[in-house]
């Protein structure tokens, strides 16, 4: 099968699905609500099919690339919830690196973000990419049952071990004792909320279509600030103008891209019905350029 872009299916089609990767709705009602775009032969289950993620599709680098070098580490957060595996990722024979957080979806650590850390591997950045999902048995190889263990999470301890995971990548001897961090929807708001918590301990943060920093957080924050949204993402553009007034009023260094014809998730390219090819290369090429300026530097003493 041929892949889809977003333009191939109803707009109407696209909202319907949208609601249920963000939760609102089960599979069984997407379906239902998806019957009457099955024509032509074509039934609800194979949209659906044609819709959900696939990493095959989307993935740019091979886990066996022989340019970076991979494995799977514990980080221990006596906070949280005893501690938190993820996905680390480096040059192959690098020296000491500027390390960037890469927090996923709200699906637990899939392929598509383990893809984002090698990519930032191959841009020369020391990357780790936890996993929420730890305590509940780790990602499960789906989505949908990612999302179903997610919202079983407690949130404190979640954050937690998020924490912990930055603050661990951070101190790593193969760093170079900065750490910048980047998520998407719920890693966006993350990125934020650790901004707020962290500090001067982070030097970057990079959020995809999160949620801001809590009002109160934001005096804390001391890492420069590249925010991404699409422009057709109504809620978080709606609330980006509050988050910039916060921003300026406590002189934080920032930068907000607003991208037009871009729904939330556009960067996802394992999602045919959210991915802007154009837009996501151009966040991608920022977010570089900002981590490069702001977490890449001489050595901590």
């Amino acid at each position: 099968m041929d892949r889809k872009k977003a333009s191939d299916f109803p707009q109407e089609l696209l909202n319907l699905f949208d609601g249920y990767v963000h939760g609102g709705m089960s599979r069984r009602e997407f379906l239902d609500g998806a019957q009457r775009f099955a024509v032509g032969g074509v039934t609800a289950t194979a949209l659906f099919n044609m819709l959900k993620p696939n990493y095959a599709w989307a993935q740019q680098i091979p886990a066996d690339d022989k340019r970076i070098t991979a494995e799977h580490d514990t980080v221990p957060s006596p906070q949280g919830n005893g501690s938190i595996k993820g996905y680390l990722v480096r040059p192959a024979n690098a020296a000491r690196l500027p390390a960037v957080l890469v927090i996923h979806e709200n699906r637990g650590l899939n392929p598509h973000t383990e893809d984002v850390a090698r990519r930032f591997a191959l841009a020369n950045f020391n990357a780790f990419a936890p996993d929420c999902l730890t305590s509940m048995g780790g990602y499960p190889g789906d989505d949908y049952k990612g999302g179903l263990l997610f919202a079983k999470l407690d949130a404190p301890k979640r954050t937690q071990d998020l924490l912990a995971a930055a603050r661990w990548l951070k101190a790593r001897a193969d760093g170079n004792g900065k750490v910048g961090v980047t998520g998407f929807c719920f890693g966006g708001g993350m990125s934020n909320a650790l901004a707020g918590m962290m500090g001067d301990e982070l030097a970057a943060a990079a959020p995809f279509y999160g949620g801001q920093t809590p009002a109160a957080e934001v005096p804390k924050v001391k890492a420069a600030i590249l925010i991404h949204h699409g422009g057709l993402d109504k809620a978080l553009c709606d609330a980006y103008v509050a988050q910039e007034a916060e921003l300026k009023k406590n002189n934080i260094k920032y930068e907000g891209h607003i991208y037009p014809n871009s729904v939330h998730g556009f960067f996802n390219d394992a999602t045919p019905e959210r991915y802007n090819q154009a837009t996501a290369q151009q966040a991608w090429t920022r977010t570089l350029e900002w981590f490069n300026q702001y977490v890449r530097g001489p050595a901590a003493a």
